[in-house]
C-alpha cells in the first residue's frame, strides 16, 4: 500500500467524507460492555467474533489513528502454520484454517493465497533444525514436508542453488497451504462486518487513562474525545501494550523493536511463492499488485522508531541478489520498519491479566499478521467468557512466574 493512499484514507477518514454512514467516525457512546483498544487487525477482528459468534454488538474499537494504520499496514503479508511446539503450532494453524475462506465469511477480498511457504537451509544445523520443524508438525497434523535444492528450484525456478554461493541452498522446508494475504484488505474486511453487526469503529481517538473502581476492576476509558464507562476492557495495541497496560497499573514483559521491511517497483508476475531464510535474514514474496515484498530482521536496539537501521535493508538485499540475481536491477520504492511487541520467550501473551475486567494480547513479535483470524476468534472467546478458549490456555502472564514458557524464537524461521 503506497504513502499517496494510506494518506488518502486517513484524510477521508478523518474528515468523515465519502463513506457510507456505517464507516463514519462515530462519536462514543456514555458506555460499552466492550471496549478494545486498537483497530488493527487483531482488534478489529476481536470486536467482530465478539459480535458473530457472542452476540456482544454493545462494542467499541478505539484507535488514535486510523483504522489498520499501525503494524497491519506495516508486514510482509505472509501466513503460515509450520511452528515448533504444539501451543504455538495449534493456535497458528487454528488462524490458517480460518484464512481459507476468510473472504467468503467477510465478503470481502482479503487477497489470501495459498502459493506455498518455502523456508531454506543453507547448513548442516539447518537442515536438522527444519527437520525437526517437519517431524513436530506432522505429528501435530500439520502439514510440512522437506525439499532437496533441486527440488526447491523446481518449485521456484527464480531460486539460486549454485554450490559456489555465500550460502548455498541445502534444501528446504515446504508448507503448501501456506501463502500470503493482502494486510490491509484484512483489517478493512473486519472493520466493515463488525461495524455492520453494530461494532463502532471511533478513529483518533487516543486512550489517555484506564479507571479502576474501589475493587480494582476496570470500569472506565478515558480518551481525547470523552469518557467511556466498560467493564471489560481489551488492549490490542502492538507495539505500545506496555504503555497502555501501565495505565491500569501492569507492567508487563515486553520490548518494542523495528522490524524491517521494503518494497519493489511493480514488475510483471515473476515469483511463484513465498521464500524463507533465517541464516541471511531475508524473506521474500510478490505480491498481486507485482511489487515484491522483501522483508528482513528486527533491529538489534529497542526502539519505536518506525524506519530501523538502514544497514540490515542493505544486508537484506544483499542476500536476495545472491539467491535470485534476476532481482540484481530491480529498484526498491520505500522500506519501514512496524514496531514489534516481543516477549522474552518471543510468543504472544493472550490471556486474562490480573486486573479484573482487562484482557491482553501481545508479545507477538514477528508473527502477528498470520495469527490475525485465530488470535481475534480465541481472544473474543476469553473475553465473552471471561475464561481462555483451550487453544490459548497455554499463553497466560502466569507462565513467567510457573517457567512454563514457549520459546519460539528460533520457530519463528526470521531473525529476532
Amino acid at each position: 500500500m503506497h504513502f499517496s493512499f494510506v494518506s488518502l484514507l486517513r484524510q477521508a477518514f478523518a474528515a468523515n467524507a465519502g463513506w457510507p454512514q456505517q464507516w463514519r467516525n462515530p462519536d462514543p457512546k456514555p458506555a460499552y460492555d466492550v471496549v478494545i483498544i486498537g483497530a488493527g487487525g487483531h482488534g478489529l477482528a476481536t470486536a467482530y467474533y465478539l459480535a458473530a459468534e457472542h452476540g456482544i454488538r454493545n462494542v467499541a474499537v478505539v484507535e488514535r489513528g486510523w483504522l489498520g494504520g499501525g503494524n497491519t499496514g506495516r508486514n510482509t503479508t505472509i501466513v503460515r502454520s509450520n511452528y515448533l511446539w504444539e501451543e504455538s503450532a495449534g493456535l497458528y494453524d487454528h488462524a490458517l484454517d480460518l484464512w481459507q475462506d476468510l473472504s467468503q465469511v467477510l465478503n470481502y477480498n482479503v487477497m489470501y493465497s495459498a502459493r506455498g511457504v518455502l523456508m531454506l537451509a543453507h547448513t548442516v544445523h539447518d537442515i536438522q533444525v527444519s527437520q525437526r520443524h517437519i517431524h513436530a508438525n506432522r505429528l501435530a497434523g500439520i502439514q510440512n514436508e522437506w525439499l532437496t535444492p533441486e527440488q526447491c528450484k523446481e518449485f521456484c525456478p527464480p531460486l539460486n542453488i549454485s554450490k559456489n554461493i555465500r550460502y548455498p541452498v541445502l534444501g528446504g522446508a515446504l508448507q503448501r497451504k501456506g501463502g500470503v494475504a493482502r494486510h490491509d484488505a484484512v483489517a478493512w474486511g473486519y472493520a466493515r462486518a463488525a461495524s455492520a453487526l453494530g461494532v463502532d469503529i471511533i478513529q483518533n481517538c487516543e486512550v489517555t487513562a484506564i479507571r479502576r473502581d474501589a475493587s480494582g476492576r476496570v470500569e472506565a476509558v478515558e480518551t481525547t474525545r470523552g469518557d467511556i464507562k466498560t467493564r471489560k476492557i481489551g488492549i490490542v495495541a502492538a507495539g505500545h501494550t506496555s504503555v497502555v497496560a501501565g495505565m491500569a497499573g501492569l507492567r508487563m514483559p515486553l520490548e518494542s523493536y523495528p522490524l524491517q521491511a521494503l518494497v519493489s517497483e511493480p514488475l510483471k508476475p515473476v515469483f511463484p511463492t513465498v521464500v524463507m531464510s533465517n541464516t541471511i535474514h531475508a524473506y521474500i514474496s510478490q505480491s498481486d499488485k507485482g511489487d515484491l515484498v522483501i522483508g528482513a530482521g528486527t533491529d538489534q536496539y529497542v526502539s519505536y522508531s518506525q524506519n530501523g537501521g538502514l544497514y540490515i535493508d542493505n544486508h537484506t538485499l544483499e542476500a536476495i541478489c545472491e539467491l535470485f540475481p534476476m532481482f540484481r536491477r530491480v529498484r526498491m520504492l520505500r522500506n519501514w520498519g512496524g514496531i514489534v511487541d516481543t516477549t522474552p520467550d518471543r510468543s504472544p501473551i493472550l490471556a486474562k491479566t490480573p486486573v479484573p475486567g482487562l484482557y491482553i494480547n501481545c508479545g507477538w513479535g514477528t508473527g502477528g499478521f498470520k495469527a490475525t483470524p485465530g488470535s481475534g476468534h480465541v481472544f473474543a472467546h476469553t473475553i465473552a467468557k471471561d475464561e481462555p478458549h483451550p487453544i490459548n490456555a497455554a499463553f497466560t502472564l502466569e507462565r513467567y512466574r510457573d517457567g512454563r514458557l514457549i520459546d519460539e524464537a528460533a520457530a519463528a524461521a526470521v531473525a529476532h
